[in-house]
């Protein structure tokens, strides 16, 4: 009867595995939840497969885990009749080893495979075919189309009037499909964070200092981004959308900030950070 009832318990960690493995069929599931598709950008699926990997197998330990608890909870219970302590038991050599080696097993494996992709996504394209710089500011954001000396100026996001929608006042980074990206961040003020959701990477923006996105959009549409680091009152409304077009449709819209006189560039002159080496007042 105790077998049984061991066997019972075993198996109730190689059930839930199974049940993972069997739900495991839809779209949200295949990604990991992640707010994406595959093949948004060059880099999504690079980052899908790093999270999968890493959440399935701290799965399998917990489930390990959770399934020696249970055992040695249900084994080594008080029996009727049973009364004071059980042996006392100081130090078993093989256990200890085992759960300090396989810990460090994992610590070392997600650091390199992180490594590895953080790398791949980091390095810098040979060639870009879009060059555009992107300045964060409290609470909006400005970009310059560098080449095609065009730019757009945003403003914070809007409350929703009757009609509309909190979009419907967003400035829209746009972009061509399947061509190289390379994105300049920068900050006016204080330190924000470039966010493209759906493209599931970011980027700090640090007064100062200059940093660089790369990538590859592959999927038209229209997607969300945000700032993600706080930075103030109205962190929350620092909002912007990406549409991802064909390249008909890009050189059209920048036809048309070109004759709307959006010519040139919102550069540093607009900056207000009064406090960075060399800056003489605020500006803008």
């Amino acid at each position: 009867m105790r077998s049984n009832r061991r066997i019972r318990w075993a198996a109730i960690p190689v059930a839930l595995v199974i049940t993972v493995i069997l739900a495991g069929c839809t779209p949200q599931q295949l990604t990991g939840f992640l707010p994406t598709t595959p093949g948004t950008t060059n880099n999504v699926d690079r980052v899908i497969g790093l999270w999968n990997t890493s959440w399935l197998v701290l799965l399998a330990v917990g489930v390990i885990t959770w399934g020696l608890i249970i055992w040695a909870a249900v084994v080594y219970r008080r029996r009727k009749g049973q009364t004071g302590l059980p042996v006392q038991l100081r130090y078993n050599m093989p256990v200890e080893i085992f759960y300090t080696v396989v810990p460090l097993i994992l610590v070392i494996g997600f650091f390199a495979f992180t490594a590895k992709d953080q790398a791949a996504i980091e390095k810098p394209m040979a060639d870009p075919q879009v060059k555009i710089e992107v300045f964060g500011k409290r609470w909006a954001w400005d970009f310059n189309y560098l080449d095609e000396k065009v730019y757009s100026a945003g403003i914070q996001a809007q409350p929703a009037k009757a009609g509309e929608t909190v979009s419907d006042h967003l400035n829209t980074l746009h972009l061509p499909v399947g061509k190289r990206v390379e994105i300049k961040i920068e900050s006016r003020d204080v330190a924000h964070s470039f966010w493209i959701v759906n493209f599931l990477y970011k980027k700090d923006m640090i007064p100062g200092k200059t940093n660089y996105m790369y990538f590859i959009p592959e999927k038209i549409g229209t997607y969300q981004g945000k700032c993600a680091e706080l930075c103030g009152e109205y962190h929350s409304l620092m909002l912007f959308q990406v549409k991802v077009e064909s390249q008909a449709d890009y050189d059209a819209y920048i036809a048309s900030q070109r004759a709307a006189g959006f010519t040139g560039e919102l550069g540093a002159e607009y900056n207000t950070n009064t406090n960075l080496p060399g800056t003489t007042g605020a500006k803008g």
